[in-house]
């Protein structure tokens, strides 16, 4: 065997927006990465538009968020239209302002998303390896040994640790651990299209076609008259010589579209900047991990774009990874560690599938029932629900995945107020600062919203470990927070432990139970 040349510590097989994140916060926590991808370029199409909330607060930590919503933009509604009237209008641009320091929907292209993400990486010295393909690997004893394939036809061995398959929905790795990729593929083809256009529906908001026929949403981009179309071809327009079973979409182009989705939001097209065709999916993995190598994104999870969840799944994916493995190879926790990463995330792919089906099925469907449900109900019923201020709230909660937790997981312990172990910790902005400011470092912390033990600030002063103490107010009560309880926090911000005693014993049982070093 050919000994491995430029070795690393995770070779990461796949430059979208999940290796990359991957990549980048492996190395602000100083592990040795290689990421490489068999396109020529990166993608120059907008792909995934939505970032959610959870996606920007997590993005803090590698200073990206201001950034992100300085480019992207904030759509202020989203209307509905039924046979060529806007029948309901939901305002987003606040919907979320009680939850989260991003309290609106933000749209920023996955082309300059990537493009974002590749700056921040050259800058820590970390290039993506273009036309480099991942043609095989062997999950040794001692490391992970990969076989890579150049466009020019040289091929390098390559060893690392570990192995992270992010290489999407056809995933070499995937096939390497012989993962299953259960589910299925509606038959319906879609089309997705750039587009410089005008019209009242082309007003910097979303609006989506309710009617039977065509169905049809406009999404806003940045810039004048600026749109993403995703709507559904004519089915006289699909060939019917189509293999059965096959999942390709066939060609076509903008024009064999169905157009009365157009005419229904008076949509006058100007220019075609961008135009594909596909049959949506959604499948799952029955493993996430398996020895040295693991999946995330794409090659874990496929599902329909109804919610714009896609993407930020994904990215979780990777922050969830990465902290793990670089506590284990920092020898800051054994490997075992690395096995609630799948504990932690394929209960959540399973669900997020499930929900996203649903609703693309109810978005979508024929029929008279369909038909009736989006042209006569969800009118009238959806404003209305949308004025309640519960119901804004699981709306931004569900779509902003801030209700991912982790309560069941094997890091997940204690109960203090209304948080649990494994929870997202609540945002409580007081007098114009928030309790997320320490979270911009990734590392283990606590917090203690009250007056701290003595005994505790001695511990965490002793193993290194951040404290924040923040004098106690009504609003974290409101927050669901408790009065002098402990919060240890993980390196992605979930609250590990929630303590009501907030004794440091509780805290270094904690760790001694997992062999977990808290120092960084």
């Amino acid at each position: 065997m050919t000994a491995p040349t430029s070795p690393c510590q995770v070779l990461i097989a796949g430059a979208g927006p999940t290796g990359l994140v991957l990549a980048l916060w492996l190395t602000l926590q100083g592990v040795k990465v290689r990421i490489v991808d068999k396109t020529a370029e990166p993608g120059t199409t907008s792909r995934a538009l939505a970032v959610q909330a959870r996606t920007l607060e997590l993005y803090r930590q590698a200073g990206l968020s201001d950034t992100v919503v300085e480019r992207g933009h904030k759509t202020p509604g989203a209307n509905m239209w039924v046979k060529g009237k806007r029948v309901a209008r939901i305002p987003l641009d606040e919907i979320g302002k009680a939850l989260s320091p991003y309290a609106f929907m933000l749209i920023f292209p996955q082309d300059q998303h990537e493009k974002l993400l590749i700056e921040r990486l050259s800058g820590l010295g970390v290039e993506v390896e273009r036309r480099t393909e991942l043609v095989s690997f062997e999950d040794a004893a001692d490391g992970i040994v990969a076989h890579l394939k150049r466009a020019d036809g040289s091929e390098e061995t390559v060893g690392a640790d570990y192995i992270a398959g992010c290489d999407g929905a056809r995933s070499v790795v995937r096939h390497a651990i012989n993962a299953e990729f259960a589910g299925g593929t509606y038959q319906q083809v879609f089309y997705v299209a750039d587009v410089e256009a005008h019209g009242p529906s082309v007003n910097g908001e979303l609006h989506i076609d309710l009617d039977e026929a065509d169905f049809l949403a406009v999404f806003p981009m940045a810039g004048e008259g600026r749109a993403r179309f995703i709507g559904s071809v004519r089915d006289d327009k699909v060939p019917a010589a189509s293999e059965p079973g096959k999942t390709d979409a066939p060609l076509l182009t903008f024009e064999d579209v169905g157009k009365r989705g157009l005419e229904h939001m008076k949509v006058q097209i100007d220019r075609v900047n961008w135009f594909s065709t596909y049959r949506v999916h959604h499948r799952v993995t029955d493993r996430f991990r398996r020895g040295r190598a693991f999946l995330a994104g794409d090659a874990a999870h496929i599902h329909s774009p109804a919610g714009g969840q896609g993407m930020n799944t994904g990215i979780g994916d990777a922050i969830n990874l990465a902290w793990k493995l670089a506590a284990v190879l920092n020898g800051k926790a054994p490997d075992a560690l690395l096995d609630s990463y799948e504990a932690e995330r394929l209960g959540f792919a399973r669900r997020l599938v499930a929900t996203t089906d649903r609703a693309f099925t109810l978005a979508t469907s024929e029929g008279h029932l369909a038909g009736l449900i989006r042209t006569r109900i969800a009118p009238l019923l959806i404003p209305r629900i949308a004025k309640l201020d519960a119901a804004r709230e699981f709306l931004f909660r569900t779509v902003g995945q801030l209700i991912v937790q982790y309560r069941q997981g094997p890091l997940a312990s204690g109960k203090a107020g209304h948080v649990h172990g494994g929870d997202r910790l609540p945002w409580a902005p007081v007098d114009g600062h928030d309790n997320f400011e320490s979270l911009a470092a990734i590392r283990w912390q606590v917090h203690v919203y009250g007056d701290a033990r003595p005994d505790l600030a001695a511990w965490c002063g002793a193993n290194a470990v951040p404290l924040t103490v923040l004098p106690w107010r009504p609003e974290y009560e409101e927050a669901g927070l408790a009065k002098d309880a402990l919060y240890l926090l993980r390196p992605d911000s979930y609250v590990a432990l929630a303590d009501p005693s907030a004794s440091p014993q509780v805290l270094a049982d904690w760790f001694s139970a997992r062999r977990i070093t808290a120092q960084a």
